[in-house]
């Protein structure tokens, strides 16, 4: 049960989300894309930077607004 977040990219955020269910809604100006969750009408802003590891303030703030443990988001890695 390690709390060290992972230093992951976008695109590996991205996958977990659809997986959990969540929908790529809109593109939010050049950098940003939207995933909503139809069933809880959750959404998350996720920065899109290619080839960027996404800082784990962000990350811990992606993981909280989806409800997923830093532990939970590794399985689904």
């Amino acid at each position: 049960m390690s709390i060290r977040f992972p230093a992951v990219c976008a695109k590996d955020v991205i996958k977990v989300l659809n997986k959990i269910g969540f929908e790529f809604s809109r593109r939010a100006g050049g950098s940003h894309v939207i995933y909503r969750n139809l069933e809880t009408n959750q959404r998350v802003v996720i920065p899109i930077h290619p080839k960027t590891i996404i800082k784990r303030k962000t990350l811990k703030s992606i993981l909280h607004s989806v409800s997923l443990t830093v532990d939970e988001f590794r399985k689904l890695l």
